[in-house]
């Protein structure tokens, strides 16, 4: 049996169709359309009419004079008995039928809490910047540290931020995830504990897999974390490190109070735990001041094993791929050796954008902030109106909701939400361990608000048409 195209993700992908005269060769057109860009599959069977006139508003009879013009026209034949099925007229060939990772090219993508950076900003930067590339131009270009001006900002931005710091204690990576990589390299063994909160950054919990140490999960609810057990966890048992992301949690968007970052840092330094705090979402305070530095709380001289890491990718510009870290100057000399090995050193023109770019946040960062919390609005609001059976606590920063649907359905969603041209992932991604986070879905607002408002129509015509049974096959995964 093939597919068959369910008349509710016929009617998200159609938008209103009665806005245009007549409607039925207009609907015929638009049909035509998607299937040429490949949002509509060739050889599905396309809704009865009886079922896709009330999904539209129209008339059957409306419905009856679309399918006859797709057939007079190509994109569609009929079977007897088996319904009318897409088809592509001789001589024309699909525009975007083509797959990457097995993701529909038009969906609209909320896997990735990511923004994206104004052209003219970045043309404005590359402008201001090239005087300078000329300069290095001369040189090796070859900066395993970073490039000297970068450490420097970044360590004066931690000093204004209310942590003392100097270049030395400073290694420019290529994004966050770069950063912890090269930690777990030189600081962990196969088999080693590492505490980690439970939901977390799927791509850190795949970098902890893959260095093969043991994760030991600490809860993470709506109300945040519980003081108790995550200092009891840390006095426990011996654990190498801790991953914490204390600022904006990803994905549930919690902010952790000073008193409870005085108290884990105590802990973990009295257990001679390493600790690694992402700080990446730090700057996206919406409702609340951004927070000092994690390793600024610690008692006098009691920050020493601590490792701050960071990102330009969720302020700014994933595209730039430019991270850091902030640890001892010991350490830092041993991570760029680390780093030699596989990398000698980032762009030097991605490294004068990000300190251009760095230098004038108090001119961009408000920008930013104010565009979140206008999609964020756009979001909540239209869940509350399409899906108003789902709940979640509104987090003061950070770029995405973690949204209770109150039944175990996440992963079956965004399996069919693709057909609906909507990426999205499940809670259960996000977990350390298989199974749980099963009714949670993380929904990013770093889209437009038109766009996220059609995000969460389609989804809530997904759901209208019916899910896949549990266990169907599952399309390759890629979050940030």
């Amino acid at each position: 049996m093939g597919r068959t195209l369910g008349s509710g993700q016929l009617a998200a992908l159609l938008h209103d169709p009665t806005r245009a005269r007549p409607v039925y060769r207009h609907l015929a057109q638009t049909i035509s359309e998607l299937i040429l860009d490949g949002r509509i599959a060739l050889h599905v069977r396309l809704p009865a009419e009886r079922e896709l006139a009330p999904a539209l508003g129209v008339s059957r009879a409306t419905v009856t004079a679309v399918y006859d013009l797709l057939r007079e026209s190509g994109f569609a034949h009929s079977r007897q008995g088996s319904g009318t099925w897409t088809a592509l007229p001789a001589g024309r060939t699909p525009r975007g039928v083509t797959r990457l990772l097995g993701l529909r090219d038009t969906a609209i993508d909320l896997a990735r809490a990511a923004p994206a950076l104004p052209h003219q900003t970045l043309a404005d930067a590359l402008a201001r910047v090239s005087p300078q590339l000329a300069e290095h131009v001369g040189t090796p270009g070859y900066h395993p540290y970073g490039l000297p001006e970068l450490r420097a900002a970044i360590a004066e931005r931690f000093t204004r931020r209310g942590l003392a710091t100097v270049p030395d204690q400073i290694l420019v990576t290529s994004g966050a995830q770069h950063a912890l990589t090269l930690v777990l390299g030189l600081l962990c063994r196969p088999g080693d504990r590492v505490l980690v909160e439970n939901p977390s950054y799927p791509n850190a919990l795949e970098a902890l897999r893959r260095a093969r140490l043991r994760t030991v999960p600490l809860p993470v609810t709506d109300a945040g974390w519980d003081t108790e057990t995550v200092t009891s966890s840390l006095r426990r048992s011996a654990h190498r490190l801790a991953y914490l992301i204390p600022d904006f949690h990803n994905p549930t968007g919690c902010l952790m109070p000073a008193e409870q970052r005085a108290r884990v840092l105590h802990a973990a330094r009295h257990s001679a735990t390493w600790l690694v705090v992402d700080e990446t979402l730090t700057d996206l305070a919406l409702d609340v001041p951004a927070p000092q530095p994690f390793a600024s709380f610690a008692a006098p001289g009691g920050n020493g094993q601590v490792i701050t890491t960071g990102s330009m990718s969720k302020t700014h510009w994933a595209g730039l791929r430019i991270g850091w870290l902030r640890a001892p100057a010991q350490l830092v000399t041993e991570l760029a050796g680390q780093r030699i090995a596989t990398d000698m050193g980032g762009s030097v023109l991605d490294q004068l954008v990000a300190l251009d770019l760095l230098e004038r946040s108090a001119e961009l960062l408000p920008t930013r902030l104010e565009q979140l919390r206008t999609q964020r609005a756009a979001l909540t609001a239209a869940l509350a109106e399409h899906l108003p059976h789902w709940t979640w606590q509104q987090p003061p920063g950070g770029l995405s909701l973690w949204a209770d649907l109150g039944e175990p359905i996440a992963a079956e969603l965004a399996e069919r939400a693709l057909d609906y041209g909507v990426r999205i992932e499940g809670g259960a991604y996000f977990a350390t361990d298989p199974g749980v986070f099963a009714q949670r879905l993380r929904i990013p607002y770093t889209a437009p608000p038109d766009t996220l408002r059609e995000a969460v129509h389609r989804m809530a015509a997904t759901l209208a048409d019916g899910l896949p049974p549990s266990g169907a096959t599952r399309r390759p995964h890629w979050v940030a």
